[in-house]
């Protein structure tokens, strides 16, 4: 097989910027969850640190401590899925701040021996969207808990934050409304946050208010748009990938290719997209388990490359996404890690 999953890892520093350049004053946190959302998580760590990002988002422990062995003592690496003590343990040894929305995670923390430095931790508000948060009723007791560890060295209260739904803007104002409701109330309970972060790609883009000191900025960054959002040019990124896939064989009016079920996408995109080919767009007619057969072209021959969707293709992650009323990243995601990733590239700029 000579599929592959193309990344431009130049076009990558130009939506890093892009993003920069619309959250500031606040930070970029880059979040690289799902091996950096399947584009290779080390080939995005170097260049992103390179460029200039010092704040990384990495979703669990395990792939925070990855990324600490990418970037060394300099960057801030924060965490959220937390299963409990071994986590927190494993969080606080490998430098990584904590995200904390569960009340037995406080207990936790405090039941920990010999903690080598105090944990760094960021309380979540549930501000409704019931993605983990502690509840607004149970906020102040969790303040509590929080200020025993701060008095005891244990842990620094190093921010407040929530995730937000994006679905409508008056859902996103009261649930701005129960944040800056939970920040205040720790002001008063006099833990002051250092940091406060509500906001990830789309409200990071759209709603300035939204933005407080980081703006965790995921999607976005690869290039990926929001479904029935704003399209690429208008949020001024690009995306950075394209699943390449090669002609196999000339079948009379058709072109077999060698990219199976594209690696994941369901067979519900059959015959509702074209792909990319040396003659132009050319429709996808089945998608088999090993193989795409692909409408032909004058002269099509064995070794043709095709642009099956991303960068340069006819249609993008989040247009096959809109086909099958899913999101952009999670195309993305179904890309196989099996599949070669091939960085292409002239440099890092010099880091801001």
């Amino acid at each position: 097989m000579s599929a592959e999953y193309r990344v431009d890892l130049d076009a990558f520093a130009r939506n890093l910027a892009r993003v920069r350049e619309t959250v500031a004053p606040a930070q970029h946190m880059l979040v690289v969850k799902d091996d950096a959302y399947a584009h290779g998580l080390e080939a995005i760590i170097r260049r992103a640190t390179a460029e200039g990002v010092t704040w990384i988002g990495a979703f669990d422990v395990e792939t925070g401590r990855a990324v600490r062995e990418m970037t060394g003592p300099d960057a801030r690496i924060f965490v959220w899925l937390l299963g409990g003590a071994d986590d927190l343990a494993a969080g606080v040894a490998a430098d990584l701040d904590l995200g904390i929305g569960d009340e037995a995670l406080l207990a936790d923390l405090a039941a920990l021996p010999d903690l080598p430095t105090p944990a760094r931790v960021h309380l979540k508000i549930d501000t409704g969207l019931h993605r983990n948060g502690i509840r607004p009723e149970r906020w102040g007791a969790a303040l509590e808990s929080l200020s025993r560890l701060v008095d005891d060295g244990r842990a620094s209260f190093e921010g407040v934050w929530s995730h937000i739904s994006e679905a409508s803007d008056a859902d996103d104002d009261d649930a701005r409304a129960l944040f800056l409701a939970a920040r205040a109330a720790a002001v008063d309970a006099g833990l002051t946050p250092r940091f406060s972060h509500l906001a990830a790609s789309a409200a990071g883009f759209a709603r300035e208010p939204f933005r407080e000191d980081i703006v965790r900025v995921g999607a976005f960054s690869y290039g990926i748009r929001p479904a029935g959002g704003p399209d690429e040019a208008e949020l001024g990124i690009e995306p950075i990938s394209s699943l390449i896939a090669s002609v196999v064989a000339v079948e009379g009016d058709a072109v077999r290719l060698d990219l199976g079920s594209l690696h994941g996408q369901p067979s519900a995109l059959e015959g509702r997209f074209s792909v990319a080919t040396p003659a132009g767009p050319r429709l996808v007619q089945r998608i088999g388990p090993d193989f795409l057969l692909v409408e032909g072209w004058t002269d099509a021959a064995v070794g043709d490359d095709v642009i099956v969707f991303g960068r340069g293709g006819v249609a993008s992650a989040t247009d096959l996404a809109e086909l099958i009323d899913t999101i952009g990243e999670e195309i993305a995601l179904r890309v196989s890690p099996a599949l070669p990733r091939r960085y292409t590239s002239n440099g890092p700029r010099s880091a801001r």
